[in-house]
Protein backbone atom coordinates (compact mmCIF):
# COMPACT_ATOMS: atom_id res chain seq x y z
CA UNK A 1 0.00 0.00 0.00
CA UNK A 2 1.02 3.63 -1.04
CA UNK A 3 1.51 6.67 1.45
CA UNK A 4 0.27 9.97 -0.05
CA UNK A 5 1.98 13.35 0.59
CA UNK A 6 1.14 16.38 0.19
CA UNK A 7 1.87 19.83 0.47
CA UNK A 8 3.45 23.04 -1.20
CA UNK A 9 6.04 24.87 -2.10
CA UNK A 10 7.79 27.99 -3.01
CA UNK A 11 10.84 28.66 -5.71
CA UNK A 12 13.36 30.62 -6.79
CA UNK A 13 14.95 30.77 -9.72
CA UNK A 14 18.30 31.78 -11.28
CA UNK A 15 19.05 31.77 -15.12
CA UNK A 16 22.33 30.31 -16.00
CA UNK A 17 24.04 31.34 -19.58
CA UNK A 18 22.78 28.76 -22.83
CA UNK A 19 24.78 26.46 -24.47
CA UNK A 20 25.38 25.67 -27.42
CA UNK A 21 22.67 23.29 -28.04
CA UNK A 22 20.48 26.56 -27.54
CA UNK A 23 21.20 28.07 -31.14
CA UNK A 24 17.76 28.18 -32.75
CA UNK A 25 15.32 27.13 -29.44
CA UNK A 26 14.38 28.46 -27.11
CA UNK A 27 16.21 26.68 -24.51
CA UNK A 28 17.53 27.39 -20.82
CA UNK A 29 19.65 25.99 -17.71
CA UNK A 30 18.16 27.20 -14.40
CA UNK A 31 19.18 26.44 -10.49
CA UNK A 32 15.84 26.35 -8.26
CA UNK A 33 15.61 26.37 -4.80
CA UNK A 34 12.76 25.25 -3.22
CA UNK A 35 11.20 25.20 0.93
CA UNK A 36 8.50 22.76 1.33
CA UNK A 37 6.19 22.68 3.53
CA UNK A 38 3.12 19.97 4.49
CA UNK A 39 4.52 16.20 4.62
CA UNK A 40 7.85 17.13 3.48
CA UNK A 41 9.50 19.75 5.63
CA UNK A 42 12.81 21.19 4.03
CA UNK A 43 14.14 22.50 1.25
CA UNK A 44 15.93 21.15 -2.45
CA UNK A 45 18.29 22.47 -5.07
CA UNK A 46 17.45 21.76 -8.74
CA UNK A 47 19.88 21.81 -12.13
CA UNK A 48 17.04 22.11 -15.04
CA UNK A 49 17.62 22.17 -18.63
CA UNK A 50 14.50 23.08 -21.19
CA UNK A 51 13.17 24.12 -24.31
CA UNK A 52 9.65 25.68 -24.36
CA UNK A 53 7.77 27.04 -27.58
CA UNK A 54 5.62 29.90 -25.36
CA UNK A 55 3.63 30.37 -28.58
CA UNK A 56 2.54 26.32 -28.90
CA UNK A 57 3.12 25.89 -25.10
CA UNK A 58 5.14 22.64 -26.11
CA UNK A 59 8.51 22.07 -24.70
CA UNK A 60 10.36 19.55 -22.65
CA UNK A 61 12.79 19.68 -19.53
CA UNK A 62 14.65 17.72 -17.62
CA UNK A 63 16.44 18.12 -14.34
CA UNK A 64 18.00 16.87 -10.93
CA UNK A 65 16.65 17.33 -7.34
CA UNK A 66 18.77 16.61 -3.89
CA UNK A 67 15.94 17.08 -1.52
CA UNK A 68 17.64 17.39 3.05
CA UNK A 69 14.75 17.39 5.53
CA UNK A 70 11.90 15.14 6.96
CA UNK A 71 9.39 13.62 5.44
CA UNK A 72 6.70 12.48 7.51
CA UNK A 73 9.54 13.38 10.46
CA UNK A 74 12.23 10.99 9.33
CA UNK A 75 15.15 12.88 8.56
CA UNK A 76 17.27 12.54 5.40
CA UNK A 77 17.89 13.52 2.32
CA UNK A 78 17.43 11.99 -1.34
CA UNK A 79 17.94 13.00 -4.85
CA UNK A 80 14.90 12.98 -7.48
CA UNK A 81 15.03 13.06 -11.60
CA UNK A 82 12.72 14.68 -13.64
CA UNK A 83 11.85 14.30 -16.96
CA UNK A 84 8.55 16.32 -18.28
CA UNK A 85 7.24 16.95 -21.72
CA UNK A 86 4.20 19.69 -22.81
CA UNK A 87 2.55 19.15 -25.72
CA UNK A 88 0.47 21.87 -26.90
CA UNK A 89 -0.39 22.74 -22.95
CA UNK A 90 -0.74 19.33 -22.11
CA UNK A 91 1.91 17.96 -19.56
CA UNK A 92 3.13 14.80 -18.35
CA UNK A 93 5.25 14.84 -15.97
CA UNK A 94 7.83 11.86 -14.70
CA UNK A 95 9.77 12.45 -11.30
CA UNK A 96 11.28 9.56 -9.79
CA UNK A 97 13.11 9.31 -6.38
CA UNK A 98 16.71 8.16 -7.76
CA UNK A 99 17.08 4.53 -6.35
CA UNK A 100 19.57 4.37 -3.75
CA UNK A 101 19.92 7.96 -3.13
CA UNK A 102 18.08 8.01 0.18
CA UNK A 103 20.25 8.69 3.34
CA UNK A 104 19.98 8.78 7.16
CA UNK A 105 16.31 8.11 8.13
CA UNK A 106 15.44 7.77 4.28
CA UNK A 107 17.85 5.01 2.97
CA UNK A 108 15.53 2.93 0.92
CA UNK A 109 13.16 5.29 -0.07
CA UNK A 110 11.22 4.59 -3.59
CA UNK A 111 8.99 7.32 -5.00
CA UNK A 112 7.27 9.77 -7.45
CA UNK A 113 6.03 13.41 -7.15
CA UNK A 114 3.50 15.58 -9.06
CA UNK A 115 3.61 18.79 -9.52
CA UNK A 116 0.50 21.09 -10.02
CA UNK A 117 0.71 25.09 -10.06
CA UNK A 118 -2.74 26.16 -8.54
CA UNK A 119 -3.35 30.47 -9.00
CA UNK A 120 1.04 30.35 -9.09
CA UNK A 121 1.22 28.38 -6.05
CA UNK A 122 3.38 25.32 -6.14
CA UNK A 123 1.18 22.07 -5.12
CA UNK A 124 2.82 18.20 -4.55
CA UNK A 125 1.65 15.10 -4.35
CA UNK A 126 4.37 12.46 -3.36
CA UNK A 127 3.45 8.94 -3.62
CA UNK A 128 6.11 6.26 -1.85
CA UNK A 129 5.61 2.69 -0.34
Amino acid sequence: MSTICKGTFDIKGTPHPATDMAEGLNAGRMTFHKTFVGDLQGTSVVEMLGIMDMQLASGAYVALERFTGTLHGRKGSFAMQHSSTMDRGAPTQRISVIPDSGTEELKGLTGAMVIDIVEKQHHYTFEHP
